[in-house]
């Protein structure tokens, strides 16, 4: 698996410190790393990533405005807890504002990017094939992450950014075979991104986005 840090990625050498703190915490809370109220010490972060205290502070201020975390003067930072009765709009915005990225990535995706992306399924299919279960959502943040950043549409991104926030990646996987169909998922989308094809990876993605939620909602008992 790749280093968390995403050590010599691209997109992390053109990024602020701060940014690049908050991209570890984000995959830390979507993997599972970082479990759901678990407070976020700065401290052990600013050591763990080699920096100093001011841009986890400013990173935990972005993940709260996103709504990763919880941020207060009294408590600290807290990773945010789930709320079923807001997802299903959830689900329905994700459709629309990820296929909006998706479809203007698709243009612009390099073959450097297309090498990652397959690399990155290869890397799902390794983790669903030994059960690891943290490994596959951590892997599949990655792979949309690096879909939509090529869309260039920031604002976009932040928005659906907000949405993985409310959104119970780590229950969803729970459900039983759920990373087996995660990773057919998968696939079928980057066998249209690779052939170029909108159609079949917008209804691929829609798929992929409606698909866990509806699983997870037959399963859910609170």
């Amino acid at each position: 698996m790749r280093s968390v840090r995403h050590e010599g990625n691209e997109r992390t050498m053109h990024r602020t410190k701060e940014e690049w703190v908050a991209d570890y915490l984000r995959e830390g809370i979507i993997s599972g790393r970082l479990p759901r109220g678990s407070k976020l010490k700065q401290a052990e972060i600013a050591a763990t990533l080699g920096t100093s205290i001011t841009p986890v502070r400013e990173a935990i201020k972005l993940l709260d405005a996103e709504g990763f975390v919880h941020a207060s003067s009294h408590k600290g930072a807290v990773v945010a807890e789930f709320d079923i009765n807001s997802t299903e709009e959830i689900v329905d915005l994700r459709v629309t504002l990820e296929c909006k990225l998706a479809l203007k990535a698709l243009g612009k995706l390099e073959q450097s990017h297309i090498d990652e992306l397959v690399s990155l399924q290869k890397d799902i299919e390794a983790a669903t094939e030994r059960g690891d279960r943290d490994a596959v959502r951590l892997i599949n943040y990655r792979f949309h992450e690096l879909i939509y950043m090529a869309a260039d549409l920031p604002l976009t991104l932040r928005f659906v950014r907000t949405l993985w926030a409310r959104y119970p990646f780590d229950l969803i996987n729970k459900v039983e075979n759920r990373i087996d169909r995660a990773s057919d998922e998968h696939r079928e989308m980057l066998s249209a991104i690779i052939s170029r094809d909108e159609a079949a990876m917008i209804a691929a993605l829609r798929t992929h986005i409606r698909a866990g939620w509806e699983e997870f909602k037959s399963s859910y008992a609170p």
